[in-house]
């Protein structure tokens, strides 16, 4: 108990530059505050105290902005930062030195009294306000971006963004011991398919402003009628 406690504040301290004592960790850090609650309400969980379990986890949710069900499975060195409006399903699974951002959701899709949250790898970071939604996997290494919503499996060390979401860097650099957490500047597929659009509209300017030319030469050097019909229907052809 004593081990995992201190792996959660070594998390915390590893994982924000702003903390500056242990004290702080204890009384100021909401998402560790909801880490203790959990981990009790967790333990009287697996002994079938489950009307007690959920109202520790009740009294948690109520202190801190931070809903984590009791049958969810965490990983030491978890860290929540800021963490209000986190929730975490009943069937979650979180494996060990993942971050949450606030606002994120581990969701279920279905009714049924099934696996119907997802399940993280080691050292996963999804940003604040995301939505990760189903029974699948995010693999070990990977990152969610600032909210998107993931409706399907992540392959390990890959990055996700948008709406649905859609893996941008596959197989990408492990992450190291070190996380990085510039999450912020994650790619964005929507401006990359814009700038794509305007790459394209700039070609084709260039074109018509090319058979324009040639088809003022035609004219200005006193071509017959048929001769520039011909250029016009080059020019249709071509654009």
């Amino acid at each position: 108990m004593f081990d995992t406690l201190k792996q959660d504040i070594k998390a915390v301290y590893d994982r924000d530059p702003a903390v500056r004592s242990v004290a702080e960790v204890l009384f100021c850090y909401p998402g560790f505050h909801a880490l203790l609650f959990y981990r009790l309400a967790r333990a009287l969980w697996t002994r079938k105290l489950y009307f007690f379990g959920r109202f520790v986890s009740h009294i948690g949710r109520f202190l801190t902005g931070i809903e984590i069900h009791p049958g969810a499975r965490i990983g030491k060195g978890f860290f929540i930062d800021h963490g209000m409006g986190v929730v975490i399903g009943e069937t979650a699974e979180i494996g060990e030195n993942c971050t949450l951002y606030h606002g994120v959701t581990l969701g279920g899709t279905s009714w049924a009294k099934e696996k119907r949250h997802p399940t993280l790898g080691d050292n996963v970071i999804i940003g604040s306000g995301a939505k990760v939604l189903g029974p699948f996997t995010v693999g070990s290494g990977s990152k969610i971006g600032s909210n998107s919503v993931v409706v399907k499996e992540v392959p390990p060390n890959s990055t996700v963004v948008g709406v649905p979401g859609r893996m941008v860097i596959s197989e990408g650099k492990k992450v190291e011991e070190k996380l990085d957490l510039s999450h912020d500047k994650l790619p964005d597929p929507e401006a990359k398919a814009i700038s794509c659009l305007f790459d394209q509209i700039r070609a084709l300017e260039r074109k018509v402003k090319d058979l324009s030319d040639q088809l003022n030469e035609v004219r200005s050097s006193g071509a017959g009628d048929e001769e520039v019909e011909n250029a016009d229907n080059r020019k249709k052809a071509e654009a």
